[in-house]
């Protein structure tokens, strides 16, 4: 593979909905280039994005994935992102490196929850954006009524470049509404045609919103529209090239990436509107080592700095990191620092990919994309560079994990292949984490939902070789008091020779938390160097509850008086005493359960607010407040108990139709209900 100026790479991500066709039009795209000799087809499993063997078994993207192509002598870097939302760490992957986006709708479902989603994605990362409605040769499209949706929700922004063109209910081509020509398709191949007679009606509206959204990109041209004035062909372009630039323009585009039609236009524009990496004069910031900023440009001039966005784990072949290039030039068999770990790393060869093929080229150039294997220390987000001008850049800022579910192996003696495999599987996928519960005794996954557990738990099986089971987690449930008592613990046993005696009054009281022993013995009626026993007897008895055998929390442990005999009396008999105690003073101290409450912040569109805040009081929550986040947001707070959101992430989904998000944190410890307390404690009987 060749190399590419700077100025001669476009790098795009693909968003949308699940199942809008971004990886059949990146297969297209790679198709209509020469990149691929044949076209492969996601029921089929044989496209050049879906490689992954859980792609290929589910029949849609689990992960973002990049594929190289020319077109016209210019470089394409197409990455290729799941819609479906409990992968979103792999389109913030994505999105981190690509100077522009792609948004493909389903012109049969329109704009979607994902689609809007994808919309927001490109404005947060500042980049440009196109549409592409795709599916357009389905007899059931309505072109017309999804552009009224897009121009409803986005406004004069939107500017359709194309007409579609039907003979009866099929769209044989479109009329290039810039241009004012016709393309015809034919067979892969789109033509040059007359534009047919009885169109002007439909042409002359989508011309207007071009115009509209030209004006809209400068006072000057404003002023001209206003006055009625035509623009030339090159003010046109100029404007759409400035405008998509500048975010102020949104071409949209149709076709159908399944029958190839509309693609080479598609290329054509994404070649003449989306921008080069260093198509800006302006400099991306990044820190040095001591904290202040680095200021560099997309130039290869500059040192080297380059951010890896993705790794690969493979149990045979190793790991596959791959990175785009932000300054400098990435060349192989050489030594670079990563500035994240503090550790040199060795450069080995280096690939152009496309999908799980790897092309070696001989360098990549600043704003380009490619990979690397075998980098040992570093990570997804880390800032591979020089050695001798050290700089990190911003990593990537993935969503937190939402939804827990307790893993219990199906052979007994797998926990460490089971450990191993999920932390090889964090390598490449930050958007989950494992933790052991000491306390509940058992590991727990957390994940962005319930889909993405369960494809986690096939790859550790695929992968590693490891089946496990999935189970609603424990809840990791207080004991405490709310009364004042005084108990004596005494522990006497003669059994020939040394017998064993301790003997203790200790005053049991409520406290903010943990344990806090004091004592008041007078006249040595317990000495001293037995202290530490009575407190060590009490902190081991305050693992397990009396009521359901939680640990207990919020304890004041006063020792009163007891006494001792000089010859019997041993540490051992203390603690013992201290623990029988302890289990005297808990019974008569009214005992109580407590439970975890977490804080829930969940962002929802206005019209969901009533159905969210019902829904929290179900869950036993307490509303705390609303508050408008602008473009239709609202932001509603509360407290709920977490043993009632093992299922929220689902269950919000379904009650906005996806279009909610939320956070979920815990916060404190309440007082359980009696009738929840009756459960746990029967629970608990069970169990033993």
């Amino acid at each position: 593979m060749k190399l590419y100026e700077t100025s001669k790479i476009k790098n795009f991500c693909l968003l949308g909905h699940g199942n809008s066709g971004k990886t059949s039009l990146a297969e297209a795209m790679l198709y209509t280039a020469g990149s691929v000799e044949r076209m492969g087809r996601t029921q089929d499993g044989n496209t050049v994005m879906d490689f992954d063997p859980e792609e290929i078994k589910r029949k849609f993207s689990i992960s973002a994935a990049v594929a190289t192509c020319d077109w016209s002598g210019t470089k394409f870097n197409i990455i290729d992102t799941p819609g479906f939302f409990d992968f979103v760490g792999e389109v913030q992957q994505g999105i981190k490196v690509a100077d522009a986006a792609i948004i493909v709708l389903s012109g049969k479902s329109g704009l979607t929850v994902g689609a809007e989603k994808a919309w927001k994605y490109a404005d947060d990362m500042g980049i440009p954006k196109l549409i592409f409605i795709n599916k357009v040769d389905d007899e059931r499209v309505n072109y017309y009524g999804v552009l009224d949706q897009l121009r409803e929700k986005y406004g004069k922004k939107i500017a359709p470049l194309q007409v579609p063109i039907r003979e009866g209910e099929k769209i044989t081509g479109f009329v290039n509404v810039v241009e004012g020509e016709a393309r015809k398709f034919e067979g892969d191949r789109t033509v040059t045609a007359t534009i047919p007679e009885g169109m002007e009606a439909d042409i002359e509206p989508i011309r207007e919103m071009i115009n509209e959204a030209v004006a809209e990109s400068s006072e000057e041209l404003m002023e001209r529209y206003f006055a009625g004035e035509s623009f030339t062909l090159a003010e046109t372009y100029e404007a759409l090239r400035s405008g998509v630039a500048a975010g102020d323009i949104v071409p949209v585009l149709c076709g159908s990436a399944y029958n190839k039609l509309g693609i080479s236009s598609l290329m054509n524009a994404i070649n003449a509107y989306f921008p080069a990496p260093d198509s800006s004069d302006d400099f991306f910031i990044a820190k040095k080592e001591d904290g202040t900023d680095a200021r560099r440009k997309v130039d290869v001039n500059d040192p080297l700095a380059a951010l890896v966005f993705k790794t690969v784990a493979d149990p045979y072949v190793g790991k596959l990191s791959y990175f785009k290039v932000y300054s400098g030039i990435m060349t192989p068999d050489t030594t670079v620092y990563n500035a994240t770990s503090g550790q040199s790393e060795r450069i080995g060869k280096i690939f152009a990919m496309v999908g799980k093929k790897q092309v070696e080229v001989e360098k990549l150039n600043a704003g380009d994309i490619g990979a690397v294997t075998k980098l040992a220390n570093t990570n997804t987000g880390d800032t591979i560079c020089s050695l001798s001008d050290r700089i990190i850049i911003d990593g990537i800022n993935f969503s937190k994990p939402n939804t827990t579910l307790a893993v219990v192996p199906k052979a007994k003696g797998d926990e460490e292949k089971i450990s191993q495999g999920l932390s090889k599987l964090m390598d490449e996928d930050k958007t989950f984490a494992v933790e052991n519960n000491t306390e509940t005794r058992q590991m727990v996954i957390k994940g962005m939902g319930e889909q993405h557990i369960d494809i986690l738990v096939s790859k550790l099986k695929n992968k590693f070789g490891v089946e496990v089971n999935l189970t609603e987690p424990r809840v990791a449930y207080r004991e405490a008091i709310r009364k004042t008592v005084k108990v004596e613990g005494k522990h006497k046993k003669q059994s020939g020779g040394h017998g064993q005696y301790g003997h203790v009054w200790i005053e049991f009281a409520p406290h903010d938390d943990g344990l806090l022993f004091e004592e008041k013995v007078f006249g040595g009626s317990v000495p001293k160097n037995y202290f530490p026993a009575v407190e060590k007897g009490l902190q081991e008895s305050m693992k397990q509850g009396i009521l359901a055998g939680y640990p207990m929390v919020g304890l004041k442990a006063t020792l009163m008086d007891g006494s001792y005999h000089p010859v019997d009396s041993s540490e051992m008999a203390f603690k013992t005493a201290a623990s029988l105690a302890f289990k005297a003073g808990m019974e008569q101290a009214s005992p109580v359960l407590l439970e975890p409450v977490g804080h829930l912040k969940v962002y929802v569109p206005d019209s969901y607010t009533g159905d969210i805040i019902g829904d929290i009081n179900k869950r036993r929550g307490q509303m705390l407040g609303m508050t408008p986040q602008g473009d239709g947001i609202t932001l509603i707070e509360g407290e709920v108990p977490m043993a009632e959101m093992h299922t929220y992430s689902s269950d919000l989904r379904s009650m906005t139709q996806a279009k909610g998000s939320y956070e979920f944190e815990f916060e404190r410890y309440q007082d359980a209900p009696q009738n929840i307390v009756d459960k746990i404690v029967a629970e608990a009987k069970e169990d033993k």
